[in-house]
């Protein structure tokens, strides 16, 4: 059997790029809540440090979760943002409590 599966993804814009990286990561929320195995996928914005964006998602399995990776409106969220992400760090978590 295949475990859910919580993805915390931090992507930091540059700051001459925030409403750009913002605009396009929120073009994304919509058409991936739609898609099969997706639960739950929420876009925070930092409080204090507006070119942080964190999604918070849950996925009924890795193979699902690897599907929307390779989706089009992920590689064209790439294409858009390319350039403008000062960093990006994804975290692949299972709930133990």
């Amino acid at each position: 059997m295949n475990a859910q599966l919580t993805i915390v993804a931090r992507i930091e814009a540059q700051k001459d790029s925030i409403e750009l990286v913002k605009s396009e990561l929120l073009k994304l929320v919509a058409i991936t809540r739609a898609e099969a195995g997706c639960l739950q996928y929420d876009l925070h914005q930092d409080n204090d440090k507006p070119e942080i964006f964190i999604f918070y998602e849950n996925w009924e399995n890795r193979e699902l979760w690897q599907q929307h990776m390779h989706n089009d409106h992920i590689r064209a969220y790439s294409a858009a943002t390319d350039g403008v992400v000062a960093s990006f760090t994804l975290n692949k978590m299972t709930d133990i409590a």
